[in-house]
């Protein structure tokens, strides 16, 4: 079992984070916290690596569908207007599909990320995925400020700037995914005799 601070989880700064200039502000952030990129490169990959990316197990299908449903209902929106259905199994792939387009739309920079408790720290310094959620302070919540109510209406993915692995399982596919070993590169930060 490997040393808490050996945890490694993956990022990923989606195509309006490339656009808006935010490289260096994001692994700003993740070096403040100590974290170490041990692995990055900028790409553009095309739909298909998305699709082996993002799930496509029809759990995760409704649960994009059915939480699309709770913002139409939420700000009023009919469903069966704007998408032609209201079945959460209709809606979801269609909001996949519209993920899938958003994120092969331009440039990314994918990036493994090492160092304690990695995934949850990422996640918590990335914000809620949700920018109209994110806590200000966090990446999401200083730069983003799209919601699902807009990007549903606009039939497109919501924008908000970092994909970060969710758990362990998902950090380990989604490494294996993006990088080969021989991408991947340990090292010591100076600082790491006297903050662990």
């Amino acid at each position: 079992m490997k040393h808490p601070k050996e945890e490694r989880t993956f990022l990923l700064i989606k195509p309006d984070g490339v656009k808006r200039g935010l490289i260096g502000e994001i692994i700003h952030r993740l070096e403040q916290r100590n974290l170490k990129v041990i692995a990055m490169q900028m790409i553009i990959p095309g739909r298909d690596k998305f699709d082996a990316h993002y799930p496509k197990d029809q759990v995760w299908i409704n649960r994009i569908g059915e939480k699309t449903l709770s913002t139409y209902k939420k700000y009023g929106y009919d469903p069966i207007k704007e998408l032609g259905t209201e079945k959460p199994e209709e809606i979801g792939p269609l909001v996949r599909g519209w993920l899938l387009d958003f994120m092969a739309s331009g440039p990314v920079v994918k990036m493994i990320v090492e160092g304690v408790h990695a995934i949850d720290m990422v996640r918590k310094i990335a914000g809620n995925t949700m920018p109209s959620n994110a806590e200000m302070g966090t990446i999401r919540g200083d730069f983003s400020v799209d919601s699902p109510a807009s990007a549903n209406r606009e039939k497109r993915s919501v924008h908000n700037l970092v994909h970060a692995s969710e758990t362990q399982e998902e950090a380990t596919h989604e490494i294996a995914l993006w990088f080969t070993p021989e991408e991947i590169h340990g090292y010591r930060r100076a600082e790491e005799d006297l903050t662990f």
